[in-house]
């Protein structure tokens, strides 16, 4: 299967974005560790940052394009509470026509079998988590950027839709799901905060950010 090419002056971040969200990729690799893993290897990066990029999947997670394979729509009630943020409530139809056109065409070539990840992947909701998203107001057009939502099936704990500099719609992934977090002991997300050094984790369209502001 030939892999995505980095393009022309494409950052390696920009590049990992792209492939990550790649629908062939996802298709073909469906853990989506192991597909970081060969997006990085196509990446071109040297041993250095390919390490630091690894350590950085484990810590916090990664980022993808917005693709038919991997829109999800979560239902009202999977969406978490974040303080401070700007919400913004999206259509997707209209933000990314290109987008929901292809979404529109798997629906009606699936039906009612139709679900937004690939027969076996860890992203694929279960039928439960499926039926209340496409019983939500919008049918699952809109959804609302910066409040981060539950993901069912993983592979982090917690996704977000954002706006990256060029104004496009990303999915950042972030969160171990097999950890809990202390957010409800004031104490505890104190030391933790000043521990990473939170408030240095400006950039909302990385993992980094959203894993510390769920803290």
């Amino acid at each position: 299967m030939p892999l995505p090419e980095r393009e022309y002056k494409e950052s390696t971040n920009d590049f990992m974005v792209r492939c990550m969200g790649n629908n062939t990729m996802n298709e073909e690799y469906k853990d989506a560790k192991q597909r970081y893993a060969v997006c990085l290897r196509a990446s071109g990066a040297d041993t250095f940052e390919r390490v630091a990029k690894a350590h950085a999947y484990d810590t916090y997670g990664f980022v993808e394009e917005l693709t038919e394979h991997n829109f999800y729509a979560p239902a009202s009630d999977e969406y978490e509470d974040c303080e401070d943020e700007d919400e913004e409530e999206i259509d997707i139809a209209e933000a990314k026509p290109g987008l929901w056109e292809n979404i529109r065409k798997k629906k009606e070539r699936e039906g009612k079998d139709y679900k937004p990840a690939g027969p076996g992947d860890k992203d694929r909701p279960d039928p439960e988590a499926w039926k209340k998203a496409q019983n939500s107001e919008y049918q699952g057009r809109k959804v609302t950027l910066n409040k981060p939502f539950r993901t069912p099936g993983g592979p982090k704990k917690f996704a977000v839709y954002v706006k990256n500099g060029s104004g496009n719609v990303i999915i950042v992934r972030f969160g171990d799901p097999n950890m809990t977090i202390k957010k409800d002991n004031p104490e505890r997300r104190k030391s933790f905060r000043a521990r990473h050094r939170c408030d240095t984790a400006k950039d909302k369209t990385t993992p980094r950010y959203w894993s510390y502001k769920m803290w």
